[in-house]
């Protein structure tokens, strides 16, 4: 009796330890980018025009005044840290406003395209200085620190927007929780490895002042 008990207990965890599978998940994940790509070209298309709006378009002093405030600010929280350190603080950073960000895209999708106006934005304004102060070719140094974080910010973000538009849907609260979970399946799989290899990229080469 006992046997056949735990013969049923182990045929049970063998049986679900088959439910997970980490290649099938991590396609899952992608096929869900997939599907959302419209999601994806409205953020990359809100956030390729602020990055040109924060470029051309000329800001009154003091809003670039608190801007560059903002910029300093950052600067001094990183300055005298080591490498890994500055790793840190860019990953923990930035695992930050990506997870907030899509998360908060259950409140109709504002919060996630607040934050690519901004970053955008942002991008646009301080590539402006750094061609006024270093010329054009400047550019080519900021390309590095995007490189993988912009393509995790950018599905982030996608998908907080995707995550508020489910609440649209025919059954509101099913399609919300499949969203949710597969958001959540995403932000571990894809997203957060693309913000460890951004954190490492971008914390060394400020490290060496590239």
């Amino acid at each position: 009796m006992i046997k056949k008990k735990y013969c049923s207990v182990s045929s049970k965890l063998r049986n679900s330890g088959r439910k997970f599978n980490l290649r099938k998940e991590y396609e899952k994940s992608w096929n869900y980018i997939k599907d959302s790509k419209k999601f994806l070209f409205l953020v990359i298309g809100i956030f390729l025009a602020f990055v040109l709006i924060g470029f051309f378009v000329p800001v009154p002093e003091y809003f670039s005044q608190k801007i560059l405030e903002f910029i300093q600010e950052i600067l001094l929280k990183t300055q005298g840290m080591s490498n890994s350190q500055l790793i840190g603080f860019i990953f923990f950073n930035n695992i930050q406003s990506s997870f907030i960000s899509m998360i908060f895209g259950i409140v109709f999708g504002i919060f996630p395209i607040i934050s690519t106006i901004v970053n955008g934005y942002l991008l646009g304004f301080v590539s402006n200085i750094s061609v006024q102060n270093a010329g054009v070719f400047s550019l080519w140094r900021i390309l590095p620190h995007g490189i993988f974080e912009l393509p995790a910010m950018f599905v982030s973000f996608a998908l907080g927007i995707r995550l508020g538009f489910s609440i649209f849907n025919e059954k509101k609260f099913d399609s919300f929780r499949e969203n949710f979970i597969s958001c959540l399946k995403v932000f571990v799989l894809i997203i957060i490895p693309l913000l460890i290899l951004a954190a490492i990229i971008e914390g060394t080469l400020i490290f060496l002042g590239v």
